[in-house]
């Protein structure tokens, strides 16, 4: 009998190198070890190739001091309309990521994770590599940066619902806030990498700072396509029930199909009827459907303000830094680029400690909304005090990366993942990538929205630009109270938190 068409196909490397697809030569955790490390770079030389274009910014346009210059900067970025157009560019990337995230979550629960990962993360690399041509080929026409940076978005949609998917199904529910936040660094070290790789090349022209990051992410796709394991089901492996919750082990519909499979061939005729309620029972969850499980809306909502936050500091930080003198002195491109790292070496902590924290007292909505409400001071004291001192940048600035990536690395990774397969939809894992998409889909139209408002706001000045990121961080953290208070009220009901009672009730 032939086993159901979605079933997903061993990756070609495991032919190559046969003991690894013997479960009983490798252990369970050594595949969790290779599908983290494999998706953690995936999703890193995805975020490295998006960074070039805001390491650029300050190149591409035009000479604060002599706006009108046509000797400066990058036509035709470098007129005083110059930011405008850079922020277009940014909403042309980020819009068609959004669309695409949607579309990339459907199409993600219902074929090869696998190679569909892979196919996108070529079409990123390809179309970061068109932009960097675009210098040597002397290219000025604003169209041909905005096609490029719209096809350039579609691909990268396809990396989070993919690898949210493939972390989903091979990490049950405990400690999957502080095994989340570490992997969830790939954001940051992704950012990091680009960062300092462009930044290291502009001496040379600007377009290297695309076509290594670009190449890269090619590189990466190789091992991605030869490697990845999406479900531990399809080698043999099983998950184990963790003690506290029975629906925290993730059973791919892959995984569940096959075992109902070898059932029905064992059982002779009736096997007809169980494949139709394996079929029925493993279909991947409608798109509208999705966003009609608990906790959903109000998450991706959040996200999309968080996310705006956080998409105009990765767009628009190196240019902040370039254009704000800290303490008298006006850094240069490539110092600016390299110390708007820090952002993200405080998202990295971040990500980790929103992790561990919301495993420890076991509430995601509860650990987001403190680090919400915390960021908006700091980013309050980033603006003010931030270019007192190089000191003072780069405390604040490392402050508000934690804060502000905090939530933002925590709903993307195990909330997504938690909602992706609670007990209404019976942990199906068909649900994954389409939940996530749906979090990080809505959170992406912040996120570009963000780096477009910064582009026309930072010509009145820096001031209303920190504004409306404090205005968005408040907003995000109004949307998770309802959500607070169910989870407060849900400790209470179980003897815990007995001290905020009052609140829950």
């Amino acid at each position: 009998m032939k086993t159901p068409q979605t079933l997903t196909l061993n990756p070609p490397g495991y032919t190559l190198f046969p003991s690894l697809q013997n479960p009983q030569s490798k252990t369970l955790t050594f595949h969790q070890i290779t599908a983290l490390f494999i998706t953690f770079a995936a999703y890193a030389s995805f975020h490295a190739s998006r960074k070039p274009p805001s390491i650029v910014k300050s190149i591409l346009g035009p000479d604060p001091n002599n706006p009108n210059d046509p000797k400066t900067g990058w036509a035709p970025f470098n007129t005083q309309g110059g930011p405008h157009r850079l922020g277009e560019l940014d909403l042309a990337f980020l819009a068609a990521y959004a669309v695409g995230m949607y579309l990339s979550g459907l199409v993600g629960d219902r074929i090869d994770v696998r190679v569909f990962l892979s196919v996108g993360m070529v079409g990123s690399g390809v179309f970061t590599v068109m932009f960097g041509l675009g210098y040597w080929f002397d290219v000025h026409l604003f169209a041909y940066y905005v096609v490029v940076q719209i096809c350039c978005g579609v691909f990268e949609s396809v990396g989070w619902p993919c690898v949210v998917a493939v972390m989903g199904n091979w990490f049950g529910k405990r400690k999957r806030g502080l095994i989340m936040g570490v992997w969830n660094s790939h954001t940051s070290v992704g950012n990091i990498v680009g960062s300092i790789v462009a930044s290291s090349v502009l001496g040379f022209g600007w377009g290297w700072a695309f076509v290594l990051p670009g190449l890269l992410i090619v590189v990466v796709s190789v091992f991605v396509f030869l490697f990845l394991v999406v479900n531990p089901e399809s080698i043999g492996l099983e998950l184990p029930q963790d003690d506290e919750d029975e629906e925290a082990s993730e059973v791919s519909n892959e995984g569940v199909a096959l075992v109902n499979v070898n059932k029905i061939e064992s059982e002779g005729d009736a096997g007809n009827d169980d494949i139709e309620q394996v079929s029925e029972s493993s279909a991947a969850i409608g798109f509208f459907e999705a966003w009609k499980l608990p906790g959903v809306a109000p998450f991706a909502f959040c996200l999309f303000f968080s996310k705006l936050v956080a998409y105009t500091f990765l767009y628009w930080l190196p240019f902040y830094i370039r254009h704000t003198a800290v303490a008298g002195v006006q850094l240069s491109h490539k110092t600016a680029g390299i110390l708007s790292t820090i952002f993200d070496i405080g998202g990295v902590i971040g990500g980790i400690l929103a992790g561990y924290t919301s495993d420890l007292i076991e509430a995601r909505a509860v650990t987001s909304f403190i680090f919400l409400l915390l960021s908006v001071p700091a980013l309050v004291f980033y603006r003010l005090y931030g270019s007192i001192s190089m000191f003072s940048n780069i405390f604040l600035m490392f402050l508000s990366g934690l804060l502000v990536n905090g939530p933002y690395a925590l709903i993307t990774t195990a909330v997504a993942a938690d909602l992706g397969t609670q007990s209404s939809i019976k942990g199906n894992s068909r649900a994954l990538a389409t939940v996530s998409a749906i979090i990080d889909g809505t959170g992406s139209v912040g996120a570009a929205l963000g780096p477009l408002l910064a582009g026309y706001i930072s010509t009145r000045g820096w001031n209303s630009v920190f504004f409306m990121l404090i205005l968005s961080l408040t907003i995000a953290g109004l949307l998770l109270v309802r959500v607070v208070r169910t989870e407060i009220r849900g400790k209470v009901n179980e003897g815990k938190w007995l001290w905020l009672s009052g609140i829950a009730l």
